[in-house]
C-alpha cells in the first residue's frame, strides 16, 4: 500500500515541499564581528548574543522565544517579546503619538482682523533674549559662547560585552580601511598601456585588444594615476 502511495505522489503535479538548507552567510567585513561569529546560530541571534542589533524597530515576523526574551522575569516590560533593557528596546522608534501631552498657559498676540497668532508673549521655553525693537543683532549680542560637551548620545562608560568595547574602542581609534591594491594582472595591463599609448587614454580607451572590458577614458585615467602613484611616478 505505501508503495503505491508513493507512485501517485510521484506522479502528481503538486509541488514537493523542499526546506531550504540554513544560510551559511558570515559576516567578514569586521574582522572582530567576524570572529565572534556562531555559525549555527542565525542573524538575529549572533547580533543579540553580540549586544548588537539587526534592526532599530522591533521584528515584524515570528522570533524564537526565550525565558530572558519574554521578558518574565521583567515586570517592567513594554513588550511580551522584548525585554525593557534590550537593544532593540532602547533603539526603538514609537509610531503612535504619546497619550498625555503636557500644556502649558502663554500669552500671546494675535491679529485684530483675522484673529491669527502673531506672536507668543513671554514663551517659558523660549531660550531667545527679548527683542521688543525687532533689532537683528540682539541674538548675536546676546549670545555667550558654550562649551561643546561632546554628543550626547555617546555613553561615557564603557559597554561591558567584551564584543561592543573592542567595536567602540576601534571607532575611537579612528584607523581607516586600507585603501584597495591593484593586482598583478591589473597592473600589467595598466604597463600594456602606457608602454603603448604613454598618456594618450583616449586611445587608450578605443584599443579593443588592449582594453576588451571597454573601460572608459575617466577610469584608465585614474587607474594609471594610481599605478603611477605606487611605482612612485611623477603624474603629467
Amino acid at each position: 500500500m505505501g508503495r503505491e502511495l508513493q507512485k501517485k505522489k510521484n506522479k502528481s503535479s503538486i509541488p514537493k515541499r523542499r526546506h531550504k538548507p540554513k544560510s551559511k552567510k558570515k559576516i567578514l567585513a569586521n574582522p572582530i564581528i567576524a570572529a565572534n561569529w556562531n555559525q549555527k546560530d542565525t542573524l538575529s541571534q549572533n547580533y543579540r548574543r553580540l549586544g548588537l542589533t539587526a534592526r532599530l524597530n522591533h521584528a515584524t515576523g515570528g522570533i524564537d522565544k526565550s525565558i530572558q526574551l519574554l521578558g518574565l522575569n521583567d515586570p517592567n516590560s513594554s513588550r511580551a517579546d522584548v525585554s525593557a533593557d534590550s537593544t532593540a528596546n532602547k533603539l526603538n522608534i514609537p509610531s503612535k503619538a504619546p497619550e498625555t501631552v503636557q500644556t502649558e498657559l502663554v500669552e500671546v498676540e494675535r491679529d485684530p482682523e483675522t484673529g491669527a497668532i502673531l506672536r507668543v508673549l513671554n514663551d517659558p521655553t523660549s531660550t531667545k533674549p527679548e527683542n521688543p525693537l525687532n533689532d537683528p543683532l540682539n541674538e548675536l549680542e546676546g549670545s555667550d559662547g558654550e562649551e561643546w560637551n561632546g554628543f550626547a548620545m555617546v555613553p561615557a562608560e564603557e559597554s561591558q560585552n567584551p564584543v561592543v568595547r573592542q567595536l567602540e574602542e576601534k571607532a575611537r581609534s579612528g584607523v581607516r580601511k586600507a585603501p584597495r591594491k591593484q593586482s598583478q594582472r591589473e597592473e600589467e595591463w595598466i604597463e600594456g598601456l602606457v608602454e603603448k599609448y604613454g598618456d594618450d587614454y583616449g586611445r587608450m580607451a578605443w584599443d579593443r585588444k588592449l582594453n576588451p572590458m571597454q573601460q572608459s577614458e575617466g577610469d584608465i585615467r585614474r587607474r594609471v594615476r594610481k599605478w603611477k602613484q605606487m611605482h612612485g611616478m611623477t603624474q603629467r
